[in-house]
C-alpha cells in the first residue's frame, strides 16, 4: 500500500508521526461505456462550451459558480495560501465516548502507522483508547479539503475515520410517518421473538456479493459462448393481511433456517473425520488379541443389531 498522507497526530505537547493508507477498496462490479453495435469504447473529451475547442488538461482550472450564474476561476495558488491549520497534523480537539459518534456520520477510514520514532507514544495512545472505550475528535485536511473526524484503536492499529459535517445530513423528518398507528402488545412480542431468532455475533465474512458473482458468471458464460439460465425474480411477497401471523411464519422460517445451517456447519466439521487416513493394519500375531477384545464388548439386548462402533470393556465383577 502507497501511504496518501504524512504527518502528525498532535495532542498536548505530544506529536506522534504517522502515515495514512487508504483502509477500504471497493469490488464492486464495474462497467464500460461502449457502442452497442461494435462494442467500441466510448471517450469523453473535455470541450470549452464557449469556443467548442478541445482544453489540453493542463489548461484546466477550478471555477466557483455564484448564484447569478457568474463563474469565479480559482488557481492552484489561489488555494495553496488559503489558511489550513492542519495540513500537516491530525489535530486531537477532544475524547468522547464511541457511542456518541452517530455511525451516520462516517465517511472513510485510513490506516495510520507510526514512524519509527513514534512507536512507543502510538502504542500508548492506541492501548488509552482502547480501554477508555472513547475516541478522539480530530480535524485533519486531507487533498486540500479539511475534515472532522475520530481516531479510534482497532486490533493492533490506529484508524482515522473522516466525518460528514452535520449540515451534510439530510433531515428524515419530513419522511416519518405522519399519522398515529397503535402497535400491539402481542405483535411487540412476536416481533421481539423474531429478532431473538436471528441474533448473532457479526461476522462479514458470512456473507458474499452474490450481485457480482452473478454478473461475473453471466460474464464468464457470454464470453464462452454459452447460454445464461434466467432467473426468476421475486415477487417481494404478497400484502401482509395479519401482521402476527406474518410474524409468526417469519420466527418459524428464521429458526429452521438456523437449524439448517446449524447442520452444515456440523457436516463440515466432520468432513475431515471421515476423509482421515484408514488405520494401519494391525501386525501378524495380533489377532487374537483383538478377537479377545471384541468378545469383551457390552452385551446387546435381543433382537439388536450389533454395535458397529469403538468396542467398550465390561466393567469387572
Amino acid at each position: 500500500m502507497r501511504p496518501i498522507w504524512k504527518g502528525t497526530i498532535s495532542f498536548g505537547l505530544v506529536a506522534i508521526p504517522v502515515k495514512l493508507y487508504t483502509a477500504t477498496e471497493a469490488h464492486d462490479v464495474s462497467f464500460r461505456q461502449v457502442h452497442a453495435a461494435d462494442g467500441g469504447r466510448i471517450r469523453y473529451r473535455r470541450v470549452c462550451e464557449l469556443d467548442g475547442e478541445e482544453v489540453p488538461y493542463g489548461d484546466i482550472a477550478k471555477g466557483y459558480e455564484l448564484p447569478g450564474g457568474e463563474m469565479v476561476v480559482l488557481t492552484d495558488e489561489d488555494l495553496a495560501n488559503l489558511p489550513l491549520v492542519s495540513s500537516k497534523e491530525i489535530d486531537v480537539l477532544e475524547f468522547v465516548p464511541v457511542e456518541q459518534i452517530d455511525p451516520m456520520l462516517y465517511n472513510k477510514a485510513y490506516y495510520a502507522e507510526p514512524d519509527k520514532s513514534g512507536i512507543k507514544p502510538y502504542v500508548l495512545m492506541r492501548d488509552t483508547l482502547a480501554e477508555s472505550d472513547r475516541v478522539a475528535v480530530v480535524k485533519v485536511t486531507l487533498r486540500s479539503r479539511e475534515a472532522l473526524g475520530v481516531l479510534r484503536a482497532t486490533g493492533d492499529v490506529l484508524v482515522v475515520h473522516t466525518l460528514l459535517w452535520p449540515e451534510e445530513i439530510r433531515n428524515a423528518a419530513e419522511l416519518a410517518p405522519q399519522t398515529e398507528v397503535t402497535v400491539r402488545k402481542q405483535e411487540l412480542a412476536m416481533a421481539s421473538s423474531y429478532i431473538d431468532s436471528l441474533s448473532a455475533d457479526f461476522d462479514p465474512s458470512e456473507f458474499t456479493d452474490e450481485y457480482k458473482a452473478a454478473v461475473e458468471e453471466l460474464v464468464a458464460a457470454k464470453a464462452a459462448g454459452r447460454e445464461v439460465a434466467a432467473i426468476e425474480p421475486s415477487n417481494g411477497g404478497g400484502e401482509v393481511i395479519d401482521l402476527v401471523e406474518a410474524l409468526r411464519a417469519n420466527v418459524a422460517a428464521a429458526k429452521e433456517k438456523r437449524a439448517g445451517q446449524a447442520r452444515g456447519r456440523q457436516a463440515q466439521r466432520e468432513e475431515p473425520a471421515a476423509e482421515a487416513e484408514p488405520a494401519k493394519r494391525a501386525p501378524r500375531g495380533t489377532a487374537k488379541t483383538g478377537q479377545a477384545a471384541a468378545g469383551q464388548t457390552a452385551a446387546k439386548p435381543r433382537g439388536s443389531a450389533a454395535s458397529a462402533g469403538t468396542p467398550r470393556r465390561r466393567k469387572p465383577a
